[in-house]
């Protein structure tokens, strides 16, 4: 009931602020009142004032960070030092949903120290998160100059091998992974997780059987 109260009000108001203002003539004045009623009376036929307001969310994009990529981060690299707090503050914006953001402000970083394998691998996974977990050339090119930086440090190709499994190049990562198991030691920190990992994908995607060389025909 209210509803049709404020319709009509708004209605009486609208009129006589056209016929003052407006100074309508007698024939501008039915048709503009005409017109009005045609309104409220399509309004009457359709809308429903008692109809309670819906609240629209604003949506925004899935947040495809995952906290244990910081596990894995701190496991593989340095938790302390200059690295530490350009990432600790990238994670913060990941959180958030704004991984372009957290992208941007570690490509800064390694401007500033581009001597950090640790940051290259941050900008790496930072610019994987962005790509919705595609790998990407930029995202490739992150990783290896970390490795090239730091030839042996986990980090870069445990990561690169994480970001090929998430692209679903199974074969790519099962390879760069095995190599990196192959070279750790048996107490690394990281060789559990790795192992598990790879035992995973075995069950997913088991790798195929080598072929034997066929003799050459005589």
């Amino acid at each position: 009931m209210m509803g049709w109260i404020i319709i009509f009000v708004l209605v009486l108001i609208c009129a006589a602020a056209l016929i003052w203002l407006g100074k309508l003539s007698r024939t501008t004045y039915e048709i503009t009142a005409a017109a009005l009623l045609l309104g409220v009376a399509g309004y009457a036929w359709q809308g429903n004032p008692g109809m309670a307001g819906v609240s629209v969310e604003p949506k925004e994009a899935p947040n495809s960070f995952d906290d244990t990529t910081i596990d894995a981060r701190n496991d593989l690299g340095e938790r302390f030092g200059t690295a530490q707090e350009w990432l600790v503050f990238s994670d913060s914006l990941n959180r958030s949903g704004k991984h372009g953001a957290a992208a941007n402000y570690l490509r800064n970083g390694v401007k500033e120290h581009p001597e950090d394998p640790d940051l290259w691998v941050g900008l790496g996974n930072a610019l994987v998160v962005h790509a919705n977990g595609v790998i990407t050339p930029a995202a490739q090119f992150a990783f290896q100059k970390a490795a090239d930086l730091s030839p042996e440090h986990p980090g870069p190709p445990f990561f690169l091998g994480l970001a090929y499994a998430q692209s679903g190049k199974i074969d790519q990562a099962r390879a760069i992974w095995t190599e990196l198991l192959a070279r750790s030691s048996k107490d690394a920190p990281w060789r559990e997780d790795l192992e598990s990992r790879l035992a995973t994908m075995e069950q997913i995607q088991p790798t195929l059987p080598v072929q034997p060389e066929l003799p050459a025909e005589q």
